[in-house]
């Protein structure tokens, strides 16, 4: 296990960023090759999204091929074709004519609000960052902190940036979350300590202690305000569509127990649920009785992991200066939280 969404039998994480000026910027995608079952819950008052409505249960599409996180706001979109254009190339996809080449892969996708931060506004994702980004999709360990989508992150008064864990289940099942985080609110209470620190499993944070550094002077620079966390949670318990959306939207607890406040009208916070159950096996049903025990687990498994996940994103996110921004880590910030953690 390494403690990663890749831990997810069938989920693989590629990521590009450029972090020379003026870009402070990048693009995470989670690239499934053999498709997963996919839901959504938007949260956020300003979501920059695409593709989401194909995710609701009333809707047909049996399930995605990739999930694209960037920066660049409404101009990161353009990240997803570039996927797409790989993907095709490689024949994946919903065929939609009498050639096995002829497919429309499916790519939801959502943004964060990074513009700028690096020092232009117009260095931001294109299609190219979504192709350098499925290119280097693997799994084992993922990069966290100042890398792909979380390259120009920031939560509160401090440095966001990419994280992610996952837990195995009694049942067998593993669960996964990988989250950028690009908040409005913070990820740390009055005291300094991390809001999600008590989702913890087997002693992960153990080591953060009570800082006795007061919280850092807020940075200067213009709309501060304007953020967004976005995440997934993938598990490969058997899941339908309408299961998907549910993990998605208990996900969002996970969100509300380490970032405070969240879900505000100057974010756009979303989470997609996935699973890779194989089509073949037969999917819970949350109208099943039968069957609720084992979703309610694993929803709720969701949530604590994606927790986690925040957690691990601040502390293993770095301190930045641009000549946009100075933004310190939550390491920089409190030496003495982490001086016996792992991270420290």
């Amino acid at each position: 296990m390494q403690n990663a969404i890749t831990d997810v039998p069938g989920v693989l994480i590629g990521q590009y960023e450029r972090t020379d000026e003026p870009y402070l910027t990048g693009t995470t995608v989670i690239y499934l090759p053999g498709t997963a079952v996919a839901g959504v819950d938007v949260r956020g008052g300003a979501p920059g999204t695409r593709e989401t409505d194909l995710l609701d249960p009333v809707n047909s599409n049996p399930g995605v091929n990739a999930i694209v996180l960037t920066g660049g706001s409404a101009y990161g979109l353009d990240a997803a074709s570039g996927v797409m254009a790989w993907l095709e190339e490689r024949g994946e996809g919903v065929r939609v004519g009498p050639d096995p080449s002829e497919v429309v892969p499916i790519v939801p996708a959502a943004v964060l609000f990074d513009l700028g931060r690096g020092g232009s506004f117009r260095a931001r994702p294109d299609a190219d960052w979504g192709r350098r980004a499925i290119s280097a999709a693997a799994a084992g360990p993922v990069a966290e902190g100042n890398v792909g989508a979380g390259a120009g992150a920031r939560a509160g008064r401090l440095k966001g940036g990419v994280g992610t864990a996952s837990v195995r289940l009694a049942n067998g099942f593993t669960v996964g979350a990988l989250v950028v985080v690009n908040a409005v609110g913070s990820a740390v209470d009055e005291t300094g300590r991390m809001l999600g620190e008590r989702a913890g499993i087997d002693g992960e944070f153990a080591g953060l202690a009570t800082p006795v550094e007061g919280p850092p002077e807020a940075p200067p620079g213009p709309l501060p305000g304007m953020n967004t966390v976005i995440a997934v949670i993938a598990t490969d318990a058997p899941l339908d569509k309408v299961g998907a959306t549910r993990l998605a939207m208990v996900g969002h607890d996970g969100l509300a127990r380490s970032v405070d406040p969240i879900h505000t009208l100057l974010d756009g916070d979303t989470v997609f649920g996935l699973s890779t159950a194989p089509p073949e096996v037969a999917k819970w049903s949350v109208s099943n009785l039968a069957d609720l025990v084992s979703l309610e687990t694993v929803f709720a498994a969701g949530a604590r992991t994606l927790a986690r996940a925040v957690v691990r994103g601040m502390l293993a996110a770095e301190a930045v200066t641009t000549p946009a921004v100075t933004l310190q880590s939550y390491r920089s910030a409190y030496p003495s939280a982490v001086r016996d953690h792992p991270a420290g």
